[in-house]
């Protein structure tokens, strides 16, 4: 018996981006979707109960903070790992952060990917209380 598809959400409003990481993170095995908003990616977590959602912050209309604080709301949508891929500097985050880990763009894909690979394995676990990393 296999183990369990791993779920990643990427929202993104660059459809080339979103894209392109899906494609990545395809290649590595993982089970990829992407929303190009935040209406559509409160929907997508809803039904797709993603294990992790890589969350671009900079957003038209509700930003990505604004989007990952819905997520923490919610109890059936509260327990996926959040990760915030943003252009702006650690400084732009939110004290206390709904995030559970900080990529800067340009992305180091090879981080993210390492990233992903430990909580895949279930190193690295959720902790809502926990400053971004």
């Amino acid at each position: 018996m296999s183990a369990p598809a791993f779920h990643v959400l990427i929202v993104d409003d660059d459809p080339d981006n979103a894209r392109m990481l899906k494609v990545l993170l395809k290649k590595e095995g993982l089970d990829a979707a992407i929303a190009l908003d935040s209406p559509a990616a409160i929907a997508a977590a809803d039904v797709q109960r993603p294990d992790v959602v890589l969350l671009d912050l900079s957003l038209p209309g509700m930003s990505g903070i604004d989007v990952a604080a819905e997520l923490r709301r919610t109890p059936d949508r509260s327990g996926c790992i959040l990760v915030a891929i943003t252009g702006h500097g650690k400084d732009s985050m939110p004290s206390p952060s709904p995030f559970d880990r900080y990529f800067a763009k340009p992305l180091d894909v090879d981080c993210l990917l390492a990233y992903l690979a430990e909580v895949q394995a279930g190193r690295e676990l959720p902790s809502w209380a926990q400053a971004v990393a």
